[in-house]
């Protein structure tokens, strides 16, 4: 006989043996306790190495208004005023002090440039300056010609009621009287002209030290602070060679637009930053759900379904109607505000809006669509025992409406109880196996099953 035949030929004896009855001459004394078959219960132990192994979370029953829940998915983007771009206000050499995601504050430096325009801008400031000086001594002078012109003309005038008293004519004095009354409109209108040139070079001076403190991004008082630099006391302006550029908004530093030591030309870009709190949530709705949102003004958004997230998760918002519609995909935008901020809001992660359209109807109990189970034909999900945190309790799902995330059950369940969300198949997998072993037999190798003898 070959080797594999005598091999067919133990595997079927074995498997007979394993069917065979056991002999009644051997039978294991046990008590009538051990030997009664469990009754059957919808009970499990669930003690707390049973749950950290497995996973089990709970989610508590809630009322929710699901038949009258719209949810529309969407997902975070930043606000239009949550980007700050800061630029070239000259041309220049940029050296950057933040990298890329770096957060920042404001008075942070961002980066500093030094410019060959700068020093141009600080001649029309000196120019200016200069100017004001000048058309000061001008005033001066036009004021010191105007009194000595006056005085002059008193003493002419003086001398010659003088010689008029003791009957003199002087010819020559009067004709000097008139020559000077006549200057006088003359020096006024210079003296005038030196006013005017000094209003002038104020402006001047004025305008560049405006264009000075836009490209140094600094307050004007505080570029002609005085300070001192080998001890004399000069203008602040005088001692800056690179230009600091701050921050001056709070952010995160979202891209760099040059590189380290590029001249870069103005009014070019040098680094954006983003305030990642200023977000809002878009959502497509279907345009058939239009009016049921119309007038809808409250909303709440809820992170998908995930280990990570707590079922009950979500921040209230404030929802309003966009302007766009899309007229292939037949869908409307909803733009949505959130109240406060969670670990998982950012920009680009994808969410739900949910809004509560008006009704009369009163919240059902409800639990998540994913704490129940299919067995077979029927779904069951499984209920904390309020009396004993350490045991689950099989009930029969008695499921009414959905909307994919929540399910209302109309019995089994009362306000404040907790259901096994994580966890619920494989308690599932265990009554299946306990009720088999409850009715008896056992299973084969090739998957057959057979009653017990």
């Amino acid at each position: 006989m070959t080797a594999q035949p005598i091999y067919l030929a133990t595997t079927l004896f074995a498997a007979m043996w394993a069917c065979a009855p056991a002999p009644e001459a051997t039978p294991a004394p046990a008590s009538s306790a051990s030997t009664q078959a469990a009754a059957p219960t919808n009970r499990i132990d669930i003690p707390p190495t049973v749950r950290r192994n497995l996973g089990i979370t709970f989610a508590r029953v809630e009322a929710r208004q699901v038949a009258h829940t719209i949810r529309v998915p969407g997902a975070f983007e930043l606000r239009p005023l949550a980007r700050h771009e800061y630029r070239m206000a000259l041309p220049g050499r940029v050296q950057l002090l933040v990298d890329q995601y770096d957060p920042v504050e404001p008075g942070d430096i961002l980066f500093r440039f030094q410019s060959p325009a700068w020093p141009a801008l600080l001649h029309e400031v000196i120019v200016g300056e200069q100017e004001i000086d000048t058309a000061l001594a001008e005033i001066e002078v036009a004021r010191a010609k105007i009194v000595e012109a006056r005085r002059k003309l008193e003493l002419v005038r003086a001398r010659i009621a003088a010689l008029a008293q003791a009957d003199f004519k002087q010819a020559d004095l009067e004709s000097e009287a008139a020559e000077l009354e006549v200057g006088l409109p003359r020096l006024d209108a210079e003296l005038r002209l030196a006013e005017t040139l000094l209003v002038n070079a104020r402006r001047t001076r004025q305008h560049a030290m405006h264009r000075a403190a836009t490209a140094a991004g600094l307050p004007q008082d505080q570029l002609e602070e005085l300070v001192v630099i080998g001890g004399e006391r000069v203008p602040a302006y005088q001692t800056i060679d690179w230009i600091d550029v701050r921050a001056v908004e709070h952010g995160v530093v979202e891209a760099l637009a040059v590189t380290d030591g590029a001249f870069v030309e103005p009014p070019a870009a040098v680094l954006s930053t983003v305030d990642p709190t200023l977000l809002r949530f878009r959502a497509l709705a279907l345009q058939g759900d239009l009016p049921e949102l119309m007038g809808a003004v409250r909303a709440r958004i809820v992170p998908p379904q995930s280990p990570g997230f707590p079922i009950g998760d979500g921040v209230e918002a404030a929802m309003t109607i966009g302007l766009e519609s899309h007229p292939t995909e037949r869908t409307i935008t909803l733009l949505a505000t959130p109240e406060e901020l969670a670990p998982w809001i950012r920009p680009g992660f994808s969410a739900f809006l949910e809004v509560v359209i008006e009704s009369t109807a009163a919240p059902a109990l409800a639990i998540p669509r994913s704490a129940i189970v299919q067995d077979g034909l029927t779904h069951v999900f499984f209920r904390r025992d309020p009396k004993d945190p350490n045991t689950a309790i099989r009930v029969e799902a008695d499921m009414g409406v959905s909307d994919g995330r929540w399910v209302v059950l109309h019995s089994g369940v009362m306000r404040g109880d907790e259901v096994v969300l994580a966890g619920a198949y494989e308690l599932k997998l265990a009554t299946q196996r306990r009720t088999s072993e409850q009715q008896g037999g056992h299973v084969h190798a090739d998957g057959s099953s057979h009653a017990d003898h």
